[in-house]
């Protein structure tokens, strides 16, 4: 896999960009489609953050739907298992073969799911302004988007931190000089097994976000020490 492009761990903003920033959300704001919604826009509570996860009709995330939503809390260093989100989601069109063998889900298995847009409203709820966590995050975000846009006329403005990007940034931090830009196995099972963290059944919406909820808090801990790399 080639080096993932999200975000690493997320800092306070300088103060030359406050203003800017300020201004920003101000617009955004003013184009904000549903002011019930402007809690999104609040500062987020200190030191907490939403995992989520998706599984869809399939892996195109300009065409396919979501069917399955996955999101887990966490505060501090602590993944709150209790404070989650499941949610079937009733798509418009049908559930590719592909998808179904990694996922499991059938077209009969989300009928009753919720419409696109309370699961949408559910979601939003649930995570507030906290920033994103997952793995291969954007795959996910493409897709929220592209269900929210419609009701809200606005993406999902909340920071955003990419697993595979900390795990990469962390790997790198600890090899050699002369290492250094070597390739790194960014699997999800790969990472969690270098992490010795438990595993779950994957391609499960809470099982997935919840994995790398577990990864967040670990890689945060391991970035926060300093690195005693051999040079």
């Amino acid at each position: 896999m080639t080096q993932p492009r999200s975000s690493l761990l997320l800092a306070p903003p300088p103060l030359w960009q406050r203003p800017w920033l300020s201004l920003k959300r101000e617009w955004m704001l003013y184009h904000l489609g549903d002011q019930r919604f402007r809690f999104m826009y609040d500062p987020p509570p200190d030191d907490e953050w939403v995992s989520v996860d998706c599984e869809t009709t399939g892996l195109n995330p300009r065409t396919d739907q979501i069917i399955s939503i996955g999101a887990v809390r966490i505060k501090g260093h602590r993944v709150m298992t209790s404070e989650r989100l499941s949610l079937l989601v009733k798509p418009d069109k049908a559930i590719s073969a592909e998808a179904v063998k990694i996922h499991g889900l059938r077209e009969r298995d989300v009928a009753n799911g919720l419409e696109p847009d309370e699961a949408m409203r559910q979601l939003l709820h649930f995570i507030g302004s906290r920033p994103l966590v997952g793995y291969y995050l954007e795959f996910d975000v493409a897709l929220i988007n592209r269900a929210i846009f419609p009701m809200l006329g606005v993406f999902l403005p909340q920071p955003k931190v990419e697993i595979s990007a900390l795990y990469y940034g962390w790997k790198q931090r600890n090899l050699r000089v002369y290492e250094h830009g070597a390739s790194i196995d960014l699997r999800l099972a790969t990472l969690m097994s270098d992490l010795q963290l438990p595993t779950r059944h994957a391609h499960d919406a809470v099982n997935d976000a919840i994995m790398a909820a577990l990864a967040f808090v670990k890689l945060r801990r391991l970035l926060e020490t300093p690195s005693d790399k051999a040079v």
